[in-house]
């Protein structure tokens, strides 16, 4: 990577069918341009349940590969290291898109059974979640698998699980949502093993010479829930897995948590997990290029992912180079706007 900044996984509920398009190769070359060191897709469903929304990106079925080839060959033609994130949404999904009212999609509108570690609703309003049997989660387990083989044909270099924000495998982590009685619920060590499943057959089939990221949300904001000292728990188990580095975010699974959030609010989650023993990245309202420089500079993470920020500002590390006095190369297209000092 040319530098630590990191287009963090942002939804653009764009899709048809799982394949990719313009959209996606022009909204992700524009970042790789913009000169990112580390561009990610959107959340990728490993199955057609797994969708948050009837439009998102999918990687269950080898024709998905064609699409994604030409933008990690775009991205990687700028410089930059194409990344993937991979994901199930659980009892998150089947759902309209955001600008549709972001509910529970109707049965006209093909909506679809959701899946659960628990048959515990998300909220009143959204639909009560299948409880996941055995042979259920052996299918997710080997559909993660399958999708990170793809991902590899695809020309993907690093890979992440997605494992916060309410989805399925924070679905099983956190025991707010997780009532289960059998090997996949209860203690900690329990709760942990369908993650723990995942990135072992993700390892299976993905190279040890390209990292492997795992996004958590490192607190639930709720009494009872998960929390920054399971979160520094879990961290030297996923290491010893195979896990290169956490992605802190946090919340996402609970309707009534209240988050404080503000500029680098999940920064402490970062700076706590790498404390024990594994390499992070801080994500949330960073937006400016001193706070990214400054967090890095105080060994509070590793990279700085950014989401909100990217969405304004394409070429927000060309700006931050000006701003921050390094002499960043430019698209050669582009040089003749560079200010020079």
């Amino acid at each position: 990577m040319k530098n630590r900044i990191v287009v963090s996984p942002m939804c653009q509920y764009s899709g048809i069918d799982g394949f990719a398009n313009d959209w996606h190769l022009v909204h992700l070359g524009s970042r790789a341009v913009g000169g990112a060191g580390l561009v990610f897709t959107e959340a990728t469903a490993v199955t057609p349940e797994g969708r948050i929304s009837p439009y998102d990106l999918g990687l269950w079925d080898n024709e998905h590969i064609t699409f994604l080839r030409r933008i990690t060959s775009f991205i990687e033609a700028q410089g930059s290291v194409p990344g993937i994130q991979l994901a199930h949404a659980g009892r998150k999904s089947s759902l309209t898109t955001p600008w549709n009212g972001d509910r529970q999609l109707t049965t006209e509108e093909g909506a679809w059974d959701t899946l659960g570690p628990t048959a515990l609703a998300f909220s009143p309003d959204r639909a009560t979640p299948q409880e996941l049997t055995t042979d259920g989660i052996e299918r997710i387990i080997t559909a993660f698998a399958h999708a990170a083989k793809r991902a590899l044909t695809a020309g993907f270099k690093v890979l992440e699980i997605h494992g916060a924000h309410g989805y399925l495998i924070n679905e099983f982590l956190s025991p707010l949502s997780n009532r289960r009685t059998d090997e996949y619920g209860g203690s900690f060590d329990d709760r942990i093993r369908f993650l723990m499943r995942i990135i072992e057959a993700v390892r299976e089939v993905w190279p040890q010479e390209y990292p492997l990221f795992l996004r958590i949300s490192a607190s639930d904001w709720v009494d009872g829930g998960w929390t920054t000292e399971d979160s520094a728990r879990l961290a030297p188990i996923v290491k010893q897995a195979g896990v290169d580095l956490i992605d802190c975010s946090s919340g996402g699974n609970s309707a009534d948590a209240r988050i404080p959030a503000k500029p680098g609010y999940q920064v402490p989650f970062a700076e706590a997990v790498r404390k024990a023993g594994i390499p992070t990245g801080a994500v949330g309202i960073i937006v400016t290029p001193q706070q990214a420089e400054d967090i890095l500079a105080a060994g509070q993470a590793d990279l700085i992912f950014m989401a909100r920020e990217f969405l304004r500002d394409p070429y927000f590390p060309l700006h931050a180079a000006t701003a921050l006095d390094h002499d960043m190369r430019w698209p050669v297209q582009y040089e003749r706007a560079k200010r020079k000092k």
